[in-house]
Parts: structure tokens; sequence; C-alpha cells
């Protein structure tokens, strides 16, 4: 599925990305890789949404499963399942996501604030956009889709794990 969004103005892009039948984005500047899933090496004593490390070029990584860090179900594995590696907080870490699905232009203007809402934690989404999509057959479909933006800040791990740099 490819996504395009005609507005003017254009500010930014973002990855977008499905996880739990819902489509998340990334700003495109926070990525350094997208990588195949493999199973990380496993870690004594950190939370459950901590899958363990990877090797990034000699960097230690750690691995989180981002549906678990965000108080989901885990992500079950399979072939289009995939490592996000971005900078957070300064340091790199991988999330694990069910699908990566296109990059996407979007203007600052066109991002809705999130709701403000009681959570158990400060909020992780940034803000929504929708953005529509193209479908395979070549027509657009108008409605389009529901983006939530992720704080990759309000992610850190630095409170729950503390290695690579």
């Amino acid at each position: 599925m490819t996504t395009t969004n005609d507005n003017a103005g254009t500010d930014r892009k973002i990855v977008t990305f499905s996880l739990a039948q819902q489509t998340f984005g990334i700003d495109m500047r926070a990525l350094i890789e997208i990588r195949e899933w493999d199973e990380p090496t496993p870690l004594p004593n950190v939370p459950g949404f901590i899958k363990g490390v990877t090797n990034l070029r000699g960097n230690v990584v750690p691995v989180v499963g981002l549906a678990e860090r965000l108080g989901w179900e885990p992500s079950a594995i399979h072939a289009r399942s995939c490592i996000l590696v971005v900078h957070i907080a300064g340091k790199q870490a991988g999330f694990l996501v069910d699908e990566v699905n296109d990059i996407v232009a979007i203007g600052e203007t066109e991002i809705q604030p999130a709701p403000e809402v009681e959570t158990i934690e400060p909020s992780v989404i940034a803000g929504l956009v929708r953005i529509a999509t193209r479908q395979k057959d070549g027509t657009r479909d108008e409605k389009g889709t529901m983006v939530l933006l992720l704080d990759l800040d309000a992610l850190s791990l630095t409170k729950h794990l503390d290695i690579a740099a």
C-alpha cells in the first residue's frame, strides 16, 4: 500500500507502520534503519517489554516489543515483522513492529493534538494525522487512514535499561 498526502506545505516525513491493527508513525529523522526480525539476545532482570539486545555494527542496541511497551498483547512474530532502529533520548533502540508501511510527507499544520485522557504515564502519542491512501488498483481512498504519531522521547528506556550509546 502506498500512501500519499497532497496537501501543500509538507514540512516533514514520517515512517508509517502497523502494530496491533493500528497505524503509527515516527519522524523519519529519528530512523536509523529497518531490520528484519532476528531473535535478540535475552537479558536478565529487565522489564518484559525488553526483548533483549542485538548488535548493530558494533553497538549493543536494546530491542523493545513496542506492543508490550504500550501495554498491549505481545506481537506475534511473522514474515513481515521487523525492527525499527531509532534514535531515542540520545541513544539507539530497536522497536519490534508488525509491518512497515510507507514513508509519507505531511505538513505540520495537518497534525492534530492527541486527546487529553488520564493515563498511567505521560502519553506516548505526540499527535494524529489523517493520510490519504492509494489502493493497489491505483484509486484513492479519500477517507484515508488515521496515523498515531509516536513521541519517541516519551518512550525513553533510560529508566528501564541503560545500554547502548
